[in-house]
């Protein structure tokens, strides 16, 4: 923004321009072109554009090189997830295994924002989802394909799964000595030394079947929200900050909304592990513990980042979404053939 832009936007703006149709909000491009396209939202954690696309591989006739080409999205997604749940259930064992003397609650939140934030730099050609529920939102809200949804949704509950196995190999001795003997494993709620919970939440004794819903849900609505607060840059926006950003979103949520339910906020955190714990000899426990407690953050995290993607849309973001389009995106779904021309007009 030029010193001139700047003057003329007045004391009250917060350092950028409110023009919301402004070229620095869609790139270059004429002013007949800003002003009849909305701008869209870019950046870690809503693109769905792989930086350097074209540029040409070393080797690109290896085979390995073209495998990589097709799959590199879900592969990225994969190993963002893994450096996550390796950073979150890794601090989570050290705590609980050293019975507190290594760590507090505290450190939980400070490793999980950390897994968070170098999960999205890994992923980052891929758009960092990390969640199967963020994708799912992004589908809904940022137009990203459908088609993409089962291959990233996979690729994160696979990276979960083989992160928490990794975890599992390192930590084994010392669980073996906490848990009272090797072979001996178990979950909260059926014993006073478990570590089950190293690897997946599981709810307060006190917490009804609504509460533990519910604290999904609102951590899951914080998480969305924020996502595309941090990505809106007809706001303020993080831009390359965003993954910094993003930790500080993850320890707040950790920090504030953590206790009751283990803020699991994701299919792929919570599943995975568990899955992965199951098949390490916890047995049939992990899934009826907490009152067969692992469905909700399975499917809370889709109602919770549904809905803040919603909030964000329909009283702040001014961009392209079908928040912002007749009947607020229904005319789409009630006819499909409408405005069809439109949206080809206004991609960004």
């Amino acid at each position: 923004m030029s010193d001139e832009k700047a003057i003329k936007s007045g004391p009250s703006s917060p350092a950028i321009s409110h023009d919301e149709h402004a070229k620095h909000l869609n790139g270059e491009g004429s002013s007949s072109d800003s002003e009849h396209k909305p701008y869209a939202e870019h950046g870690p954690g809503i693109d769905h554009h792989i930086p350097q696309d074209d540029v040409v591989q070393a080797e690109p006739e290896l085979w390995w090189s073209r495998t990589r080409h097709v799959i590199r999205e879900p592969l990225a997604e994969f190993f963002g997830v893994f450096i996550l749940i390796l950073f979150g259930d890794g601090v989570v064992a050290q705590v609980v295994l050293s019975g507190g003397e290594k760590g507090s609650y505290q450190s939980i939140s400070w490793g999980w924002g950390l897994g968070v934030m170098l999960g999205v730099y890994t992923a980052g050609i891929s758009g960092a989802h990390l969640n199967p529920a963020v994708t799912f939102a992004n589908c809904v809200y940022r137009k990203f394909p459908w088609k993409k949804w089962p291959g990233y949704a996979v690729g994160q509950v696979l990276g979960a799964m083989c992160a928490a196995a990794v975890v599992y190999g390192n930590y084994k001795s010392a669980i073996d000595v906490y848990e009272g003997g090797p072979g001996i494993r178990t979950v909260p709620g059926y014993s006073n030394h478990s570590t089950a919970g190293i690897f997946c939440t599981y709810p307060a004794a006190f917490m009804t079947r609504t509460g533990q819903f519910f604290s999904e849900f609102i951590a899951s609505t914080i998480l969305m929200f924020c996502i595309y607060v941090l990505q809106d840059n007809g706001n303020l926006g993080a831009q390359n900050l965003t993954p910094l950003m993003l930790f500080f979103v993850i320890f707040g949520i950790g920090a504030c909304f953590g206790w009751e339910t283990g803020y699991a906020i994701n299919l792929a955190r919570d599943f995975g592990p568990r899955l992965m714990s199951y098949m390490l000899g916890y047995g049939p426990e992990v899934w009826r513990a907490g009152n067969y407690y692992f469905w909700i953050p399975m499917v809370a995290p889709f109602f919770g980042c549904t809905f803040g993607g919603w909030l964000y849309d329909m009283f702040i973001f001014t961009g392209d979404s079908p928040i912002n389009t007749p009947w607020m995106g229904f005319k789409r779904i009630l006819k499909p053939g409408s405005g069809r021309s439109k949206k080809i007009e206004s991609h960004v």
